[in-house]
């Protein structure tokens, strides 16, 4: 059996209706709009036109504002680093917010990181990351660590 042999069901091939073309297709001289008016015109769009009223669009407040230049940033703590070293078999020694994204541990899209000073952590570590808080810097150095910040 080929292509061609292939038999067609009804619905597939039912021809699309031909408006305004004569009073014998049924959909002749208005072709199914009316009579008069602005909808039976051609180049009409009325979308949220509500009939010389206000339209609701007007009618309600504006708020709030969406800052286009804002950062995206994803907070990350000592209790999600010690359990991606624990979970993932990341060395403490060397942790780069690059690996993370490459390795899909976390998402990308979500914006940089930021080390925030939430939870312990026991394991001397040395981290590359984005953004940190002053205290959790204080930490990891108290802890005989060494953090590196990419971005300021």
């Amino acid at each position: 059996m080929r292509i061609n042999q292939l038999t067609s069901n009804l619905t597939s091939n039912k021809k699309r209706k031909r408006r305004g073309r004569g009073s014998g297709s049924g959909l002749g001289k208005t072709a199914g709009r009316g009579v008069k008016g602005q909808k039976s015109r051609s180049g009409v769009s009325i979308n949220g036109f509500e009939g010389g009223q206000m339209p609701l669009y007007r009618r309600l407040p504006k708020r709030g504002f969406k800052n286009i230049f804002e950062k995206k940033i994803q907070n990350i703590n000592f209790d999600t680093i010690s359990n991606l070293i624990k979970n993932h078999n990341i060395d403490p020694s060397k942790i780069k917010e690059s690996d993370l994204f490459e390795k899909k541990i976390l998402s990308k899209s979500k914006g940089n990181l930021k080390l925030l000073n939430v939870g312990d952590i026991k394991d001397k570590i040395n981290i590359e990351i984005s953004y940190a808080s002053k205290s959790a810097v204080e930490k990891i150095e108290k802890n005989g660590g060494k953090i590196t910040l990419t971005s300021t």
